[in-house]
């Protein structure tokens, strides 16, 4: 009966849960899911990190490459975000180029990067106006179901702190770089931007943390990104239905507890992988 009556009218189905100010799947309004974080899972990355939200799971490998500054800014190195949504993650996505979803998340990230100033760009520069550091962030989704946002800056965030570099100098005689393997730094990361995405349905009821089935049932979307200084870095809503500036102000009040919560896992993850001394 309530199998039918979900596919019948799936929207009236999560109605009758909200009103209970519950959700289908068990979760009060404001509960995030279960995230899960796993670093180092790929050995032929510089860094990478493996992301678990619910069952949204993505993964990041990031690969440094050396390059000439952009004339612009010729003392700073820079990072290219690339969001995959491969037809394995969900059955919504199509093989082909990426698709309007995936453009979009890759814009957003790079957004965060650069409003966040996650890494100065000035660390990843070797020479002033001869060689830089080029980090290509690959964030590839493997199990689609809802709140991406979130799960692509957590990985990213956690793989950005696995990275580690070769030094790297320029020869005063041949004037060409030099890779020495055998040292290597792991880069400075001054931020940890993490994002808290919310739907919103019937205008007035906002829910943290959705589900696939979730996104496709709201009336808005929503993304909003802190830092561990409580800043806010990215407010992210794609249109729809508008929010009052007391639910607006509660739900930058969530994500900022939700990135203390999320820094703290990031952090204990990559403790828990050190060498001990």
């Amino acid at each position: 009966m309530a199998a039918g009556f979900k596919t019948a009218e799936p929207l009236e189905y999560h109605r009758s849960f909200l009103k209970e100010n519950c959700r289908p799947d068990g979760r009060e309004l404001g509960e995030f899911r279960t995230t899960t974080l796993n670093i180092g899972s790929i050995s032929t990355a510089d860094g990478s990190a493996l992301v678990k939200i619910g069952n949204t799971t993505v993964i990041c490998g990031i690969k440094g490459e050396l390059a000439s500054p952009p004339t612009e800014t010729p003392s700073k190195g820079y990072i290219v975000p690339n969001v995959d949504l491969p037809p394995l993650c969900s059955s919504r996505f199509r093989p082909g180029p990426p698709g309007e979803q995936a453009q979009a998340a890759s814009q957003f990230v790079a957004d965060v990067i650069e409003s966040s100033e996650v890494i100065q760009g000035e660390d990843l520069c070797i020479e002033k106006g001869k060689l830089c550091w080029v980090l290509y962030c690959d964030i590839m989704c493997l199990d689609y179901d809802g709140n991406l946002l979130d799960a692509c800056l957590v990985a990213l965030v956690s793989a950005l702190e696995n990275v580690q570099l070769p030094e790297v100098t320029i020869s005063k005689e041949t004037d060409l770089a030099e890779v020495n393997m055998d040292k290597k730094r792991h880069l400075n990361i001054a931020k940890h931007p993490i994002g808290s995405s919310f739907a919103v349905f019937d205008d007035s009821i906002v829910i943290v943390d959705p589900t696939a089935e979730e996104e496709s049932l709201s009336t808005a979307m929503m993304t909003v990104v802190t830092d561990e200084d409580d800043r806010l870095c990215t407010l992210y809503k794609p249109g729809g239905t508008s929010l009052s500036g007391e639910k607006l102000q509660d739900c930058i009040s969530r994500a900022v507890t939700r990135n203390r919560e999320v820094s703290k896992l990031i952090n204990t993850v990559i403790q828990s992988v050190k060498p001990q001394k």
